[in-house]
């Protein structure tokens, strides 16, 4: 396999759940492949950098093998290399735990509960 799509190659490597919200984030400009914007049939090549903008996190990813079947999570080391700082996966894994703090647990609006527990946890910070 000489070159692979970067939309199906990001869903195979498991850093967007489906093909089409990796191609909607190549739309999107947030993707780039050796520092230029892609277009989600754009191939990639062993030795390319990518660079991928997720809710959370910014990732640098190196091309090591190429595959279009998507890959159990224990094979990934094979296919790339993340040249993500340790910092910024810290700093995700906190904005995460943050947000997770006031989730209600149904929809809608918050309950008097909930809104006498943020404003107890806020005004402790003081």
């Amino acid at each position: 396999m000489d070159s692979v799509r970067i939309d199906k190659w990001l869903w195979a490597m498991r850093v967007y759940k489906t093909r089409a919200e990796a191609a909607q984030a190549c739309r999107g400009s947030a993707v780039r492949l050796n520092q230029n914007p892609v277009k989600p049939a754009q191939k990639v090549h062993v030795g390319d950098c990518i660079v991928v903008r997720t809710t959370l996190l910014t990732r640098t990813l190196k091309v090591c093998a190429l595959t279009d079947k998507r890959q159990p999570a224990r094979l990934l080391p094979e296919y790339i290399e993340d040249h993500t700082p340790p910092e910024a996966h810290t700093l995700a894994m906190e904005k995460k735990a943050r947000a997770q703090q006031f989730q209600t647990a149904g929809k809608g609006r918050p309950t008097k509960k909930d809104r006498r527990d943020m404003e107890r946890f806020i005004q402790s910070d003081f």
